[in-house]
């Protein structure tokens, strides 16, 4: 006599995320969504299409695309200071050890996510609300710059106009790299040229 199979009280049973988990799955479908079709498909509606959940969800995460685009600028620029944060910590404390380390991670964090954030980027630029957002991330990345070149500069310290013109080349460059116009050598050599350039400007 042939048995019978009993479903298993598994089948068919939904895993349920925590937020915190749901959230770092919708960035990840964002992302994607960036890389293949561009920030113009980035719509919550399609973002519940390709995650397989409820319209609801995905806006009780973001509410708006303007925080969707906000919230893949913070993902971005927390994994840019968590791999900043440990190249700094393992470099000598030289001023051209830790330029070569910004310089370079700079670069490498912006082609690490392709070509994503440069539609990011200009979809920010496009909302006087997203440059806030981008402008507070740039305000904090520019202390923590200072920070670590300081001990290198003169007394007066390194002027604000040197960083927001540090801060313009690496994102210049680093999206010149990211679109196959210049080589990532050549950005990092570039930026670290001109980080260097403004500290020791600062000992005149």
């Amino acid at each position: 006599m042939s048995s019978v199979m009993k479903p298993s009280p598994d089948t068919n049973k939904r895993v349920r995320l925590t937020r915190e988990q749901r959230l770092s799955q919708l960035i990840e479908v964002a992302w994607r969504l960036v890389r293949e079709e561009g920030t113009d498909a980035l719509t919550l509606p399609r973002m519940a299409e390709e995650a397989a959940v409820a319209k609801p969800v995905v806006y009780d995460h973001f509410g708006t695309r303007n925080g969707l685009l906000a919230a893949l600028y913070q993902d971005f620029d927390a994994r840019q200071t968590v791999v900043m944060d440990a190249a700094i910590a393992a470099s000598d404390k030289t001023l051209e050890a830790t330029a070569r380390t910004i310089a370079s991670t700079y670069v490498e964090c912006v082609l690490a996510q392709g070509r994503e954030i440069p539609g990011v980027l200009a979809a920010l630029a496009g909302s006087p609300e997203l440059a806030d957002v981008k402008r507070a991330y740039q305000l904090v990345y520019i202390e923590k710059c200072r920070k670590v070149l300081n001990p290198f500069a003169g007394e007066k310290g390194i002027a604000a106009a040197g960083f927001w013109a540090m801060l313009g080349a690496a994102d210049g460059l680093s999206q010149a790299a990211a679109t196959g116009e210049i080589t990532a050598d050549e950005a990092q050599r570039e930026l670290y040229e001109t980080i260097s350039a403004m500290v020791r400007r600062s000992g005149r």
